[in-house]
């Protein structure tokens, strides 16, 4: 029986809008317990790229901006498909919460099956137009040749790529981020050593080190079939393409890909306006689109948290339950990007030194980086919402708020040259950016349309 002051400090924690002790400590815990190894697993997939550059960079200056020109390239073809792990989280989330496990599995092999049919089309276009795609980045004519070596070869992992994202949002969904997190370090551990055997010992120079990550994307790949499969079995889905499934997963994504091409448009003109205002300050930026990629790591932990514990809730038609988690989602990434922010004002000085020793880069980065430690309280409730609507299935909102906020961005991000600012106004123009985000992801979820229960979003 609760005690009377207890049921007086619940009832005081009510009115004042805060969730009861054991109602934050149960989410806590749920947050922590899902983000956690999220994190680990978002920070060691970067490290497939520095490994490369780390064992090709002893080979020579050509090889190393080859690999540059490649790794943006396969970077991007992949990126662009990141729909494939967050459309496949919430639709799963939703049948694990309606307690529907073999539905739930049944909508993930769907997404395999859709990130296969992908893959093999981004392999029939980049190997034969490989060459062509290096030319767009305007390297000099050996690193062009390295470059399509490199990318003809990675490109036959864009299939394991892509499987992995799906079945990533197949676990995560089911609420596991631990699986992914052993898959990643495992991963990146055999891709370093297969990488520095093929390239040094077996002398294959940069193909060796397009092959090693091949075969690493592989072998994740096959690490994650075999759970998925095995859950499969467990619970009696069938392993078939489904048509119809699979034109659902598709038909999913697509506000997600116009929310992610928007996202990449936004960083490109970033790019493309530093490199305007001269060559230190587009080396400055490429330092700040560095750290600020580091920071959205961590934030973005908390958002796959998010996408999976919000698509349970509202499976189970809690929706009371689902505001409570986003109110307290919010909570902890209004908290992480202070923290974020105060960790990035107190290092500064530190942190220049690690990346140049140029005196004009440095003068730019300083104030620049001020900035982005303004922004990370901003950053931290953003990047929670979008997990939050993600999770909900509210995929062509977030499209049209997303495009809403790169007509913003735009004009912004393209007048700093033309009034003759420098790199930190194009920096405040970043902070415009995540504010315009804010107000509309905030809007939606004071508005409760996101809020739809049941096994399936209709």
């Amino acid at each position: 029986m609760t005690s009377a002051p207890a049921r007086s400090a619940d009832a005081d924690e009510r009115r004042s809008g805060r969730l009861p002790r054991e109602v934050r400590r149960r989410h806590d815990r749920e947050i922590i317990a899902l983000a956690v190894p999220a994190f680990g697993a978002l920070v060691a997939e970067p490290l497939f790229l520095m490994a490369d550059s780390a064992i090709v960079g002893h080979l020579g200056t050509p090889q190393l901006a080859g690999l540059g020109v490649a790794a943006t390239l396969l970077t991007t073809a992949v990126n662009v498909f990141v729909f494939l792990a967050y459309a496949t989280t919430a639709a799963v989330a939703r049948r694990v919460g309606a307690a529907d496990l073999p539905s739930a599995i049944r909508q993930g092999i769907d997404g395999i099956w859709l990130a296969l049919l992908l893959g093999a089309l981004v392999v029939a276009t980049v190997i034969p137009g490989a060459p062509a795609l290096a030319d767009v980045f305007g390297a000099s004519g050996r690193a062009t040749g390295y470059a399509v070596t490199y990318l003809r070869i990675s490109a036959l992992g864009i299939p394991a790529m892509l499987v992995v994202l799906a079945a990533t949002g197949v676990l995560r969904g089911l609420q596991n981020t631990r699986t992914p997190l052993v898959v990643a370090v495992v991963g990146f551990a055999v891709n370093a050593g297969l990488n520095a055997t093929l390239v040094y010992v077996a002398g294959l120079g940069i193909a060796g080190s397009a092959w090693g990550t091949v075969i690493a994307q592989c072998g994740m790949a096959a690490a994650y079939l075999t759970v998925v499969v095995r859950g499969a079995r467990r619970h009696g889905a069938s392993l078939r393409p489904d048509v119809a499934g699979i034109r659902a997963c598709a038909t999913a994504g697509v506000p997600l890909l116009v929310r992610t091409l928007s996202l990449r448009a936004v960083l490109v003109i970033a790019t493309a306006v530093a490199a305007r205002l001269g060559t230190a300050q587009v080396a400055a930026h490429q330092i700040l689109v560095t750290l600020w990629s580091l920071l959205a790591f961590a934030l973005d932990a908390i958002a796959i948290a998010g996408q999976a514990i919000i698509g349970r809730y509202l499976g189970a038609e809690d929706a009371p339950g689902a505001r409570a988690a986003c109110r307290r989602m919010v909570q902890w990434g209004i908290a992480a990007g202070v923290l974020l922010g105060v960790l990035v004002a107190v290092s500064r000085p530190l942190f220049i030194p690690l990346f140049t020793t140029d005196p004009a880069v440095r003068d730019q980065l300083l104030p620049a980086l001020l900035v982005v430690a303004i922004s990370q309280p901003v950053c931290g409730p953003v990047f929670v919402l979008d997990g939050v609507l993600m999770g909900a299935g509210d995929g062509p909102y977030l499209a049209w708020a997303m495009l809403g906020t790169l007509a913003v961005f735009a004009p912004a991000a393209f007048a700093v040259p033309a009034l003759g600012g420098a790199l930190t106004a194009l920096w405040w123009a970043m902070v415009l950016f995540m504010l315009t985000r804010l107000a509309f992801l905030w809007g939606r979820a004071r508005s409760g349309r996101w809020v739809v229960t049941g096994a399936v979003r209709v």
